[in-house]
């Protein structure tokens, strides 16, 4: 259940990024298909292929929202990252992770992100990364739908823990002949309308009256909004740049840990609560 790795942080309030010269923040989304990374006072620096080439071939060191080859991921961001931070810099970093089989990948990816010499990692789950980008009221039912390349997640929100959350290993990269955007949006469907089912509550009808929040590339696609919109009538709202989403709210997540009184000791903001294992 532990999300948080915390190691040397300072305990005295840090001024706001950029001013503070103590210390740099990353935010970081490394993505099946893509990585991206937020750096303090630059913004959106890297947004590129996850992909490393360590010898003759092509190594996709993250697939299906796993990670597959923490040796590549880490020489991944040496190479993208490590040229990007002040000489003898130790960043607070945060993570995002897929909600299911999330230990697994926030164990691997704070192995790959030490070659980053961090005085602090956080993980957080993607979905909660997406409603702050978004801006949402998460005191109340939320539900996060996130389409990326080649994984799917539906995850539901309460005061911004995890309640409940489906996976499926489907995403944009699969769409071809056979599998066509409405297949993904009934595979959404079925997993809405699984946790419907599981719920004995409100909750979940709640969420799902109140409109899905759609993020991740195929909120790029108006054929799978559409598809969505007519599976059982939901409606759907659409996070700004939904491709980036998860990343830049992993940065709003940064920016509040970095500039809270305590970021070692004393318990952090609600907002970086740790990441929860449903």
């Amino acid at each position: 259940m532990t999300g948080v790795d915390h190691s040397g942080t300072t305990a005295a309030r840090h001024r706001p990024w950029p001013l503070c010269r103590r210390c740099c923040g990353i935010a970081l989304d490394m993505g099946s298909a893509r990585t991206r990374a937020w750096i303090a006072g630059k913004g959106v620096v890297v947004d590129v292929p996850t992909v490393t080439f360590p010898g003759a071939g092509a190594v996709h060191p993250v697939q299906r929202g796993t990670i597959i080859d923490t040796p590549e991921c880490a020489r991944m961001l040496q190479r993208l990252l490590a040229h990007r931070l002040p000489r003898s810099a130790r960043p607070m970093v945060i993570v995002t992770a897929p909600v299911l089989d999330g230990l697994a990948y926030r164990t691997q990816a704070r192995t790959a992100v030490d070659v980053l010499r961090p005085h602090s990692v956080l993980t957080v789950p993607g979905a909660r990364a997406i409603a702050v980008a978004a801006g949402a009221d998460m005191s109340r039912p939320l539900m996060v739908v996130d389409i990326g390349a080649h994984l799917t997640e539906v995850v539901l929100l309460g005061d911004g823990d995890i309640t409940d959350a489906r996976r499926t290993a489907l995403g944009t990269s699969d769409l071809d002949d056979t599998t066509t955007p409405g297949e993904i949006a009934g595979v959404v469907a079925s997993m809405v309308t699984a946790m419907l089912r599981q719920d004995r509550t409100s909750f979940t009808a709640d969420a799902v009256h109140r409109g899905i929040l759609l993020a991740g590339g195929g909120a790029l696609r108006p054929e799978v909004i559409r598809h969505l919109t007519e599976q059982r009538h939901m409606p759907v709202r659409v996070v700004p740049a939904p491709h980036t989403a998860s990343v830049r709210g992993a940065a709003r997540l940064l920016q509040a840990a970095h500039t809270h009184p305590s970021a070692s000791s004393d318990p952090l903001p609600p907002a970086v609560r740790p990441h929860r294992t449903v």
